[in-house]
């Protein structure tokens, strides 16, 4: 699919920061060690195909705008490909980021387009309704 003009990675690197990457023994929540500052991946050319695959929702979705890039709202979304889940992963140091208002819009809105949506915290999720109330996921 062609990139949606005016996104972009740029800078952002939350996919290398708050997801798990087992191809590389990476946890959740740590930056990947192959992520070098700025420069990007170090082992790009080389890097996993889970890698090479993943695209994160603000880079392929046209509605959403510049303020719900992942690493300028603090949450990252997906679809998960092995239970069809929305998922909103909140940076470490901002856990509850999937509260801010314009994310928390954006998940319900999502909500109320049938999808099962869940935001993850650390290592506590949640479920968001469709009528906005929200509560643990085990």
């Amino acid at each position: 699919m062609p990139p949606i003009p005016g996104k972009a990675c740029g800078s952002c690197k939350m996919c290398c920061q708050v997801l798990e990457i087992p191809e590389l023994d990476k946890p959740a929540g740590p930056d990947c060690p192959n992520c070098a500052g700025r420069n990007g991946c170090a082992i790009y050319d080389a890097r996993p195909n889970v890698c090479r695959e993943f695209e994160c929702e603000w880079l392929g979705e046209r509605s959403l705008g510049p303020r719900l890039r992942p690493d300028l709202c603090g949450v990252i979304f997906f679809v998960d490909p092995d239970t069809d889940e929305y998922r909103a992963v909140s940076h470490p140091a901002k856990p509850m980021a999937f509260r801010a208002p314009e994310v928390f819009k954006h998940l319900v809105a999502m909500a109320k387009a049938g999808h099962v949506v869940v935001a993850k915290a650390g290592m506590v999720s949640h479920r968001i309704h469709a009528n906005g109330q929200w509560g643990p996921w085990v």
